[in-house]
């Protein structure tokens, strides 16, 4: 399934962003597309838009502080060409890399419901498919780990998530799991840049020994 940036498959969402519309004209205030290499060998997937950031600048975790942290590791283990993503036309650019979000549309309170999340699921669907074997997947937190698994038509019991986990998981895919670089993880000290820099060491590891 292709994205689109029309895509009105979830009332609540689509009613949702014709407000933030009307409230924020100058916000991207639509679908938020995925960001980066075509063919990566590395996808990351988020939950949702953040309301004033990706769904603001109309890149995933841009604009916001969801993206601080992620784009330094980006871009210190060789993913990006820069440290910090501003807007969509700084010219940051990703390679062997790709970053997407379980939910396209800024959900109020930024918590989409299950069936936004399960009606989404045939993009997240189609970009795993795409990716080539061997690629690796990483999930921002549960609900993402959970949606790669609903996607991968995978239980959930099989692969629980954790921290640092590990998973071999169809079409010759791994999925590592870390907690969301979020503004509260972050700053509560829960996921701290060592520990997320770890994640990205064990997969730079494991790409570059394929």
């Amino acid at each position: 399934m292709k994205f689109s940036p029309d895509c009105r498959n979830c009332p609540r969402l689509a009613d949702f962003l014709d407000q933030v519309r009307r409230d924020h004209p100058d916000y991207h205030g639509r679908p938020v597309a995925p960001f980066g290499d075509a063919q990566p060998q590395l996808l990351i997937v988020g939950l949702a838009p953040g309301m004033h950031g990706a769904n603001r600048t109309g890149r995933p975790f841009t604009g916001d502080h969801a993206g601080v942290l992620l784009y330094q590791t980006l871009h210190r283990f060789g993913f990006a060409s820069a440290a910090q993503s501003v807007h969509a036309a700084d010219g940051l650019r990703l390679a062997g890399c790709r970053i997407t979000n379980a939910v396209k549309c800024v959900p109020p309170q930024n918590k989409p419901e299950l069936r936004e999340i399960r009606q989404c699921n045939a993009y997240l669907k189609a970009e795993l498919k795409a990716l080539p074997e061997g690629a690796a997947v990483l999930a921002l937190g549960a609900i993402a780990h959970q949606a790669v698994l609903l996607a991968l038509d995978m239980q959930k019991t099989r692969f629980p998530f954790r921290h640092g986990m590990r998973h071999a998981v169809p079409n010759g895919l791994t999925l590592y799991d870390s907690y969301h670089c979020s503004r509260y993880n972050t700053q509560t000290r829960r996921l701290t840049p060592a520990m997320f820099e770890a994640i990205f060491a064990d997969i730079s590891k494991y790409l570059k020994s394929r």
